[in-house]
């Protein structure tokens, strides 16, 4: 087994001519990347096409030819080129990790979030319990197998491993956020709220935790503290549809249908299918 160092938090944008880059990539390669969840965000693939540059890529790609046997190497340039939407490319690199070291487990998560953003789910959790087994201590892959048994709607493996993910590592806004949302669609509102405030705590700029506590607020009848948060979510991302429409809710709810028909307008605008947001215009028109 390949000795690993303490994973690097993030990949940074490499700029200016390849040659000059080299040594900055060599510093990258001393740890094992993993693609970034730096917020909570429903899909943790952030796709920046710019990430992948010439610059960058013949910079890695410079690095693995003087080392085509580390792993880490096709791991970091599968990651730029799955942040970088060319997800062929990524998976090519992550098998060449995983072939080179079959106990990889960051490169089988990584691997698994492209899988994902493919829509090849039986593929990602055969990736994710991989990872799983080849280090039971990696938290990532536990969040991810997780986010793939919520969505199949097989809540109670999801909150295990949530509540795995946590006890592993009590910093990532992303596991909180989760076993929230696992929380809310059992009703448990207020261990919800509790945890949409870790995971607040955690990442403060985040637009989704406020929304999704505002949302069990609403449930729990407290339509005064969910306004709140819901407009603390919108002044974060003033785009999403589902903040706006639970705003509608809580304006509704508060009596104020004039506002309430206002926000579920500015929702239906976004997303026109949405059909919340057109039976709110509906009810307060």
């Amino acid at each position: 087994m390949i000795a690993r160092t303490k994973p690097i938090p993030a990949i940074m944008p490499v700029v200016g001519r390849a040659l000059a880059v080299v040594p900055l990539i060599a510093l990258f390669l001393a740890g094992c990347q993993s693609i970034k969840t730096s917020s909570v965000k429903p899909d943790p693939i952030s796709v920046d096409p710019s990430v992948a540059s010439d610059a960058n890529i013949q910079s890695l790609s410079t690095v693995i030819a003087r080392n085509p046997r580390d792993p880490n190497a096709y791991n970091v340039r599968g990651t730029v080129y799955g942040q970088a939407g060319d997800y062929k490319a990524a998976l090519a690199d992550f098998d060449m990790a995983v072939q080179i070291d079959p106990g990889f487990s960051q490169a089988y998560s990584n691997r698994a979030l492209v899988y994902r953003r493919l829509g090849k789910t039986k593929e990602a959790l055969a990736d994710y319990n991989r990872a799983i087994q080849t280090d039971t201590g990696y938290a990532p892959a536990y969040i991810g197998r997780g986010n793939i048994l919520r969505q199949d709607g097989r809540l109670d493996q999801a909150l295990a491993d949530y509540n795995t993910a946590i006890n592993l590592n009590r910093t990532d806004a992303q596991a909180f956020h989760n076993r929230a949302l696992v929380h809310q669609a059992q009703g448990r509102h207020q261990q919800a709220i509790e945890d949409f405030t870790s995971a607040i705590g955690i990442a403060p700029s985040s637009a989704e935790p406020y929304n999704g506590r505002g949302l069990s607020y609403l449930a729990l009848g407290d339509a005064k503290t969910a306004l709140d948060d819901i407009n603390e979510s919108l002044s974060r991302d003033k785009n999403s549809y589902l903040a706006w429409t639970n705003q509608g809710l809580a304006l509704e709810q508060l009596g104020d249908k004039s506002k309430a028909k206002a926000a579920f307008a500015r929702a239906a605008q976004l997303n026109p299918k949405y059909s919340p947001a057109r039976d709110g215009m509906r009810r307060t028109g």
